[in-house]
Formats: C-alpha cells, structure tokens, sequence
C-alpha cells in the first residue's frame, strides 16, 4: 500500500513506524501536520490507500478523514483520552498501560478501535519509556491495524459510549504546571522522581532556583547524601544534588524559564545552565570506572562478569560534550587496563548516542571553537575503539542511536542492536559532512554505494534493515529491560567461544596492515578538514541549523525527500535541510 504518516514530527517514533512499513514493502511518505493548514491538499496530491498520525498534537482535518481512511496512535489503552495520557500514567504510579490506534473522528481519541496492545511501565522516564515500551507497543498495534485494514474485512470495534470499566481511564485534561510542582518540604524522593519522570523531556517540573524559575530535567535517586529539603547538596557529572523530604535526587539538566520579549532558552547540563548562580558545593565525581553498587548514581559506570567488562554511559538525549566524551574516553582505557577478553560499550536501555552535543555548543561563547573541540573528543575516544587490539569489542545499541553516535558503535568489532532501535547513519540534516571515521567504517560495512545512499537519503533505518545492510551484526530480539541481560548472557558466550582468543591476536595483524595501506590518520585529517572549514564560515548552513534545531524552530514545510508521492523522491537539497532540522537530526523525545 502507499501510507502516508500525518506527524506534528519526524521524532522517534514516527520515524521507527516509517522505517518498519518499508521493511514491509510499504511505500510510505511523510506530511508535517503545519500552522499553513496546507493538509488537505498535501493528503489529497499523496492519494494514500492510508493515513496513518504515529504522533500528531493536533486534530486531523474532517475533510481528510471523510475522505480518506486514517487511523490515529494513541499513547494509552482503551478508554483513555486526553493530551497528557502518558504523563498521567507516570504521574499516578500506574505500573501498566497501552497503546490504541483508533480510527479518527470528529472526537479526540474516541473513534473505533483498530488495534490496541498493552505494555508495562517500569519507573523509568517518560521519554525513555516513550522509545521504548510504549514504542514497542505502537509498533505491534499498528502493524496489527495495517494488516487489518489491507485484509478488508475487520471491522473495528466501537469504544463503550458508557465509559471505560477501569474508573483510571477517562477523558483527562492537560497534565499543567500546578500539580507537577514539587513540595521539597513535604514530597518523598519516591513522589519527586515520579514527577520528574512524567515531565522528561517535556515540558519539565517548574521550580524556583536562586529567585529564578526553572525547568528541571530528568531524575535519579541519591541513597547517601542528605539535607534540609530543597537544599542544594553535591555536584556530579554536570548534574546537581537537591536533598527531598526523606532523601535526595539528582538533576541532570535545567532550562530557564523564558520571559516575554526575552531570547529563547533550551536544557543545559545543569551546573553548566547555573554558571555563577551556583554556590561552592561539594563535587562527588566517582572514580574512572565507578561501580553503581559503591558510588550510586552516574552517567559511566563499569562492571565486570567473569572476563567480560561492561562499560555502560546514559547521557540525556543521547548527546555527548567535550566533557562527556574526555570522561567517557578515560573511562573505556582504564577499562582496558582490566584483564578482560571482551568489552561491551553502551547503555542498559534508551539512547546509545546521538553524537556531538549542540545545546552545549550553542550555548558556548564561541560555538566554532566549541564545536572542533567536541568533534576532536569524540574522534579520540572512536579513535581509541578503534585500534583496540588486545580485546574484543562490542557496541551493544539499546535504543536509538545517530550521526556520530551510530559511527561510534562501528567502531566495535561487533555492534548488536536491540530489535527496536531506530539507526539514523548520516550527518547532512545538520549541514556537516561528518567525522568520527565515517569515511573509513561506514563503507568497510556496508560498501561505498550503501554509504553513500545512506548519507544522501538522510532516512532512518530499523534495525532488522540495518542488519540486512550490514551495519549492525546481531538484532536482540527482547523488551527493553531485558535487553541488558541478554546482552550480558551473549557476551559470556563470546567470551567462551575457542575462536575468540584467534580473533583477537589477529587484530593487531589487521590493524598493522590497514596502516600500512591506509592510515586512519588519514581519514580523520580529511574529515575534519571539512569539519573545520564548516565551523569556521560564520554563513555555512551549520550554524542555521544548530540553532534551528537547539530551539527548536518548526520547519516551513515538509521536506520533499520525506514525502515522495508513491515513489522514492530525491536526496534533500540544502533548503530541505534547513527545514528538516528540528525534527530530523536525532530521535526527538516527544509525543
């Protein structure tokens, strides 16, 4: 069929519905639900067999839907309506949920029933649960819905007029402001984390910070420090350390609240956002390589089973600053300073990386000079995998991953990527011909005529096609949370394996070899001899479209390379770019 995705943003789950349609032979195009109220006629030119909104925040026309079959993604089971349904469901504790996809209607979430799966919600943000569980269920209710509809003979079933029989599900208001608000005085560090989990990454929890109101991003439980609630306590990697009622949290990230007529504001790590507002505070940075069972939590930490190690990063958003990178590169050689025989890279769920950090370097005195010192940081530490050569290693890619962060996962020997990751290879969407030796692993992966597609089309790949490309070694084919495990269970067995140890003296040979063929000095030279040139034009698109896409700027239109009209359309042009920019350099977290 030809499907067209209605979407208010190329964000991560739109993108993994119009990655796995085409897996399954689907011809798919994408319109941005945009103010110019121009959808009608971008449905009408597409002539779709059907709609489908993965995430849309605004009503489908009724002369769309009269027309055309569309069905909606709705972010709750049954009987739940509103535009806060995954908030609530975090907010209120509930520890199961669902995905429907409903028919649409002249009422908001209440057409017929195509398809709905239910999902469990750990306590993890919402954003994180957003691609992951409640990602996984989307996926499965849609693919059910399409079968459905191309069968022709389902007929969906209408919603109960009376109500839904769990009085927890019904129509609920916009989840504002004045009951995510936290009473330092009063809440637990249970309540504290559940609201600033049903507010990640969107909108945040509004609080007040040195007489200035802020948005606080993101939450992890401190189990050791503790003081007067609201209290300020500790710094650690960026993030900052608030005592709760009964303990205390960390906070990664801040944005200041934007007054009228004031200049946007976007998150920040969150000592980086206070600057000199933040008072002399105790740093509890851990060691290189902090074990979370000694040091609580961090953004690094390292384990080891037997002669596997486990070096595991989470950074919000999947961004990586200098900072980040340095901290991560000192980590992964001392973790290669310990006896092991394989060493895994990543994080136990959620993002694996997204590359160069932009809110970081947009907010820097001199964005340029930002931008080559972080681009140099995450050359060293791919650098560093690279010519590793004493140790098998292993990127094991639990969520999505683009630009830079996916060329960081090729330089491992092995990359396995859980079933639903969403692969983003190319860099042309933010203006940058790239680094991080793309040059060199992209085509030794997948071919140069492979590369040079990916990095033209700039469209996401799933990871079932980027196993059939050849960018990725192993699909991992379970939930979220169990992914880690099943990780860790592969990596023993490699381990054991008797041809592991064969594997790893001839690295050293290979690596010998292309060095004396073709240095991957070389490579980086060239990459980022484009690199440079792009940071230092003050009118390259790339400073446009870090701005755009830090602020997030609504793009003026839906670029042409998204929406080909039952047919592939060509690669974006450089105004496609621009306009593309917001939603289509990494996975956004909102739905």
């Amino acid at each position: 069929m030809h499907i067209l995705l209605v979407a208010s943003a190329f964000n991560s789950l739109t993108q993994r519905v119009h990655a796995e349609l085409r897996d399954r032979g689907h011809s798919v195009a994408v319109e941005l639900a945009l103010p110019d109220g121009a959808l009608p006629d971008a449905v009408r030119r597409h002539a779709p067999h059907l709609v489908l909104a993965p995430m849309l925040r605004t009503a489908i026309p009724e002369e769309v839907w009269t027309a055309y079959p569309c069905l909606v993604v709705h972010p709750g089971p049954v009987g739940d309506r509103g535009p806060s349904s995954l908030d609530w469901a975090i907010h209120e504790g509930f520890d199961a949920w669902g995905v429907t996809v409903l028919q649409a209607d002249a009422e908001m979430d209440a057409g017929d029933v195509w398809a709905c799966v239910p999902c469990p919600v750990p306590e993890v943000a919402k954003s994180d649960l957003y691609r992951g569980e409640i990602a996984d269920a989307a996926l499965r209710a849609v693919l059910l819905a399409v079968d459905r509809f191309a069968e022709g003979t389902y007929v969906p079933l209408p919603q109960d007029p009376a109500g839904a029989a769990d009085p927890r599900l019904r129509t609920r208001p916009y989840l504002d402001q004045g009951l995510r608000r936290i009473d330092w005085a009063e809440d637990s560090t249970r309540t504290v984390l559940r609201k600033l989990r049903a507010a990640d990454s969107q909108p945040g929890v509004l609080d007040v910070l040195f007489g200035e109101e802020w948005y606080l991003h993101g939450g992890h439980p401190e189990d050791r420090l503790r003081g007067r609630p609201g209290e300020l306590l500790a710094t650690r990697a960026g993030a900052i350390c608030r005592a709760t009622a009964d303990g205390a949290v960390w906070i990664p990230e801040l944005r200041l609240r934007r007054l009228r007529g004031a200049p946007p504001t976007f998150r920040l790590p969150a000592v980086r956002a206070l600057g000199d507002r933040l008072p002399p505070l105790p740093d509890r940075t851990p060691p290189r390589l902090p074990d979370a069972r000694e040091h609580g939590w961090t953004d690094i930490r390292y384990r080891e089973e037997g002669t596997v190690g486990f070096l595991s990063f989470s950074f919000p958003g999947g961004a990586m600053s200098t900072e980040q990178c340095r901290r991560l590169l000192d980590a992964y050689r001392e973790a290669c300073d310990r006896p092991t025989s394989v060493l895994v890279l990543g994080g136990a769920r959620d993002f694996f990386s997204n590359g160069i950090h932009l809110n970081v370097i947009e907010a820097a005195a001199d964005p340029a000079a930002e931008s080559w010192a972080n681009i140099n940081a995450i050359d060293d530490l791919v650098e560093a995998v690279l010519t590793t050569t004493d140790r098998l290693t292993v990127a094991a890619v639990a969520g999505n991953a683009a630009a830079g962060g996916v060329m960081l996962a090729l330089a491992a020997d092995e990359v396995w990527c859980r079933s639903g990751a969403v692969l983003n290879p190319h860099y042309r969407l933010m203006g940058l011909y790239g680094s991080e030796y793309w040059t060199h692993t992209l085509p030794r992966r997948v071919g140069r005529a492979v590369a040079a597609r990916l990095m033209s089309e700039a469209l996401p790949v799933s990871a079932a096609g980027a196993r059939r490309l050849g960018l990725v070694d192993r699909v991992v084919d379970r939930a979220p949370d169990a992914f880690a495990h099943e990780v860790g269970r592969l990596a023993a067995r490699l381990a054991a394996l008797p041809a592991t140890a064969a594997r790893i003296t001839a690295k050293k040979a290979e690596l010998d070899r292309l060095q004396s063929l073709t240095p991957l000095s070389g490579f980086r030279e060239r990459e980022l001899a484009r690199m440079r040139e792009t940071f230092d034009d003050p009118d390259a698109p790339y400073h446009a479209l870090r701005r755009a896409f830090v602020h997030k700027k609504r793009p003026a239109r839906t670029p042409p390379h998204l929406a080909p009209v039952a047919q592939t359309g060509p690669a974006p042009s450089a105004a496609d770019v621009t306009a593309m920019a917001p939603d289509g350099v990494s996975p956004g977290p909102n739905h």
